[in-house]
């Protein structure tokens, strides 16, 4: 059994919006007090409130404030401090930001963690009624979770997680991909034989000017009035718009690149890092370099197929796929250049996805057991490490007739995966 999430649009009537506004507000009022509640006691006694410690305040605040009992779901205040407990682990293993307050102006959701009903295209929620959703596909298993969400653009979506068998069809792909991400070309894709490009996309480039226009505009009203809501919604649905193509964009091709293939090796990217550089922090984030990886993780993970990240710190740009040759370290505006031993002339990207595939396929061979790179262990180890991450074995890249023997923890040989 594996678990399913979908999210689907939904239209509450306007009696519902205002029963779904009060119970995201005593969820946001209960996270609020749950988190102030919480960094008091860590100020006083030196521990932390688990999350049976915070919901026993729940029975005398609704004691005291009668629209806890009246206005929410009981369950869903039970799942705000779930929420609330996830959001410290994931700050104290190093994957997110301390919680923080929630206002009124921004996000808002509910949570119903049961007694959640779908027939046809309603869905059931407690104390709110049948609301109508739109459905684009349909998963026959047991619903765990639904969460109410309210966006910026006041549209009213609902995520659903189900509990279903993992039946997932793999794609006839047989191939290891090596994948080189960038600017210019979002993604140079290298599969033994050819080497494919796919162009960026630059969404926010597309909606530069009139998201500049809508922030002139919204900039120019006065705080506090209707008109300043109205041009607030006008800029919140361009930020929508962009985001909607970059995740369609991202999931297309992670689709089209898992089923082409059995193994997809990327480079480990320190994202952060990158985007402290003020010339190429706009276009690094607009690209959604870490989104890509991880819709390629989960969907090779469903599939039984692999992703591999190698060390960040695998010269894969100053290597020569053909004699091996390392070269000394190049500036990000040398797009080409030759060796210097074997007067190869090479495209800067598309060596590196070739060298990126060649350590991939190293990693396949040795199965995760060689040493790790020089250089390679030089900052601490923060927070969890991923599934997919590998230490490379060695500096030099190999050819693919080295595995043609190796054996690999998944089903087929390494050597099968070398045919195009």
């Amino acid at each position: 059994m594996i678990r399913q999430a979908q999210k689907v649009r939904i239209y509450p009537n306007n009696e519902q919006k205002q029963q779904l506004a009060g119970a995201m507000g005593c969820c946001r009022w209960w996270w609020n007090y749950a988190l102030n509640k919480s960094l008091e006691t860590y100020q006083e006694t030196g521990k932390s409130l688990s999350r049976s410690g915070l919901n026993a305040f729940l029975p005398n605040l609704k004691q005291e404030h009668e629209w806890l009992k009246t206005e929410v779901y009981s369950q869903s205040l039970q799942q705000t401090s779930l929420n609330l407990s996830r959001a410290f682990i994931n700050f104290f293993e190093k994957r997110a930001r301390f919680p923080r307050f929630k206002s009124k102006h921004g996000k808002q959701s509910v949570g119903f963690p049961q007694s959640v009903k779908i027939e046809g295209d309603k869905i059931k929620l407690p104390k709110i009624g049948w609301v109508r959703a739109s459905f684009d596909r349909r998963y026959a298993g047991k619903i765990k979770t639904v969460t109410i969400t309210k966006d910026r653009t006041d549209k009213y979506f609902a995520s659903i997680i189900y509990e279903v068998e993992a039946c997932f069809v793999s794609g006839n792909g047989n191939k290891i991909l090596g994948i080189d991400l960038g600017i210019k070309d979002f993604a140079i894709v290298n599969d033994g034989v050819k080497t494919s490009k796919y162009s960026n996309p630059r969404h926010l480039k597309k909606h530069e000017k009139n998201l500049a226009r809508k922030q002139k505009k919204l900039a120019r009203k006065q705080p506090g009035s209707k008109s300043r809501q109205k041009a607030r919604k006008l800029v919140a649905k361009v930020h929508a718009r962009i985001s909607n193509s970059r995740q369609d964009f991202l999931h297309k091709l992670s689709r089209k690149l898992t089923n082409e293939s059995k193994v997809i090796v990327v480079e480990d990217l320190n994202v952060r890092g990158l985007v402290r550089n003020h010339k190429l922090a706009k276009a690094i984030s607009d690209a959604g370099w870490g989104m890509f990886v991880n819709f390629l993780s989960y969907k090779l993970e469903r599939e039984n197929k692999r992703l591999i990240e190698i060390n960040r710190f695998f010269p894969s740009s100053h290597i020569c796929p053909n004699c091996l040759t390392q070269v000394s370290r190049m500036d990000l505006n040398v797009r080409e250049w030759v060796c210097n031993n074997c007067m190869t002339h090479h495209d800067r990207d598309e060596a590196a996805s070739k060298n990126i595939r060649a350590e991939g396929i190293r990693i396949l061979k040795s199965d995760g057991t060689a040493d790790s790179a020089s250089r390679e262990t030089v900052r601490p180890n923060r927070g969890r490490k991923t599934k997919a991450r590998q230490d490379s074995v060695k500096l030099e890249t190999a050819c693919d007739s080295e595995v043609a023997g190796g054996s690999s923890s998944i089903s087929l040989s390494a050597s099968n995966y070398d045919k195009p």
